[in-house]
């Protein structure tokens, strides 16, 4: 009897322990400095959606703390803030004036790597209501895609360096359709010249794109209009030499071989 009773007290402490255990409350999170309390509040009112707070709150430690890192970091988050609300041009220059005053902070290649995602967000899409892209103005198409470039070069090494260089990719080719949309123009009116002149710009200005090998041959093509047996040789050879396994390759070979094989045009008299 006495074991038994000393038991199920011993249970009914337990029990009573557990019971208050739970009953208490998760530690309250403790913090640095009111500076990084502020920013963690901010911060959730951000993920929350809840803008307006978060930016009165942002601007609070921003201007409260100007010594703090957190004042640099809700800087970031002001623009954050903005891309969220889908206000792109603000955001892009907002992002831009992060890395001009903050170039050694830890965020800085998020900040230029974000700038021109907000550049490239901007820009007009292949939306199957409004005409081709490459219709309409690609001015911020432009500027991302040098965003872009300007980014991999600088950072290279940073994790957000695969997105940018596929985001350059896509820029780069929205780019070039623009300017094989110009080439077909005037490659059927015959306007040779500014048929050459629409394929190098693709070759000079888009490296490696998808277009290149196709622009280099059909470049070659215009020269031989043109009568500039030397630049056409060159544009095949680059094509050969670039892109050894294209679909290109046996016409460009045998373009080439042609044209070796011809002889020189004669000059027309001076008189």
């Amino acid at each position: 009897m006495n074991r038994t009773w000393h038991a199920r007290c011993a249970l009914a402490l337990l029990l009573a322990a557990a019971l208050s255990a739970c009953a208490k409350k998760a530690p309250a999170v403790k913090y640095e400095s009111p500076a990084e309390e502020d920013y963690a509040v901010a911060s959730r009112e951000l993920d929350d959606g809840s803008f307006p707070e978060a930016q009165k709150l942002f601007e609070r430690v921003r201007t409260k703390y100007p010594y703090s890192k957190y004042a640099a970091l809700s800087e970031l988050r002001l623009a954050d803030l903005k891309f969220a609300q889908a206000k792109f041009v603000e955001a892009a220059e907002a992002y831009s004036s992060f890395v001009k005053l903050h170039p050694t902070n830890p965020e800085v290649d998020y900040a230029a790597f974000r700038a021109a995602l907000s550049r490239w967000n901007e820009a007009p899409t292949d939306f199957f209501l409004f005409p081709a892209v490459y219709e309409r103005d690609l001015t911020q198409v432009s500027k991302a895609a040098e965003a872009f470039a300007q980014f991999l070069q600088k950072y290279p090494d940073s994790k957000k360096a695969p997105e940018a260089r596929e985001l350059l990719a896509k820029a780069q080719a929205t780019l070039a359709a623009r300017d094989w949309y110009a080439f077909e123009f005037y490659k059927k009116r015959e306007k040779w010249q500014g048929a050459a002149y629409r394929l190098e710009r693709i070759v000079k200005d888009f490296p490696g794109s998808a277009r290149e090998p196709e622009a280099l041959f059909e470049l070659a093509n215009m020269y031989l209009k043109l009568q500039e047996r030397f630049r056409a040789q060159k544009a095949l050879q680059q094509l050969l030499v670039r892109y050894p396994a294209s679909a290109y390759k046996p016409r460009a070979e045998k373009l080439l071989a042609d044209i070796r094989t011809q002889p020189e045009p004669q000059a027309k008299p001076a008189w």
